[in-house]
């Protein structure tokens, strides 16, 4: 078996594809987004997706344009 054949059999297969739009909560704050990488880093941390968002929000004094979620956080918008 070539790298080639190992990593389509063996690597992460994303859900969600760089310039989906998805819809979803993080930390109670509706957001509306695109996708702009679905990946996994981590193991034990799992898939995560990083969304662009559409209008930034404010949590905890910080304000957010970007944020990182799990899969189950968010659902293609349609």
């Amino acid at each position: 078996m070539n790298n080639t054949e190992y990593f389509q059999n063996k690597a992460y297969k994303p859900k969600y594809y760089i310039g989906d739009r998805v819809i979803g909560k993080y930390n109670k704050i509706p957001f509306v987004g695109t996708v702009g990488v679905d990946n996994i880093v981590n193991e034990l941390k799992g898939p995560q997706v990083r969304i662009l968002l559409d209008l930034p929000f404010k949590y905890e004094n910080k304000i957010y344009n970007v944020i990182i979620v799990k899969h189950k956080d968010i659902k293609p918008f349609k």
